[in-house]
């Protein structure tokens, strides 16, 4: 059976996670915005989403290497400041949700470097991503491939 466009079939639905995306991206820095979209779309599996994250972030400057390594940063820490890493764990946590996921250690090392309106900034946009890949999964989205969007 062929999958929806939920866009078109639940317009309202459709427009309230578009207006939390407008507001998420308002409120946490851009290419900090752009490592959080891709870490939760590499976690989950969303190719649709990693394509245009992967993308949008070569577009703001953020170098490719660092791109590459977000699948790994863990192990690259090496391009990523310490600030990085703390966004990078909490959105680990926050899209891997169990009762042990956000610990203290986590939550308190993302709260070093930003304060409360901007730590729920945060939240917002990591769980924005990840009502996103749900959305493109569950529909097949697949990345566009076409003279606009080449394999470069």
């Amino acid at each position: 059976m062929p999958r929806i466009n939920i866009g078109r079939s639940n317009k309202l639905g459709y427009a309230a996670v578009i207006g939390l995306e407008g507001y998420a991206r308002t409120s946490v820095d851009p290419d900090l915005y752009e490592l959080i979209k891709l870490r939760a779309s590499i976690l989950n599996g969303c190719g649709f989403c990693v394509d245009m994250h992967a993308t949008d972030g070569r577009k703001r400057g953020i170098p490719s290497r660092k791109l590459h390594a977000v699948a790994a940063w863990q192990h690259s820490k090496v391009f990523f400041d310490a600030r990085e890493q703390a966004v990078l764990a909490l959105t680990d946590a926050l899209t891997q949700l169990g009762p042990d996921t956000v610990t203290d250690e986590i939550w308190n090392a993302a709260a070093m470097h930003f304060d409360d309106s901007q730590m729920g900034g945060l939240i917002l946009a990591i769980s924005t991503i990840n009502v996103w890949n749900r959305i493109a999964i569950s529909t097949q989205m697949e990345p566009p491939l076409d003279e606009k969007n080449p394999l470069v």
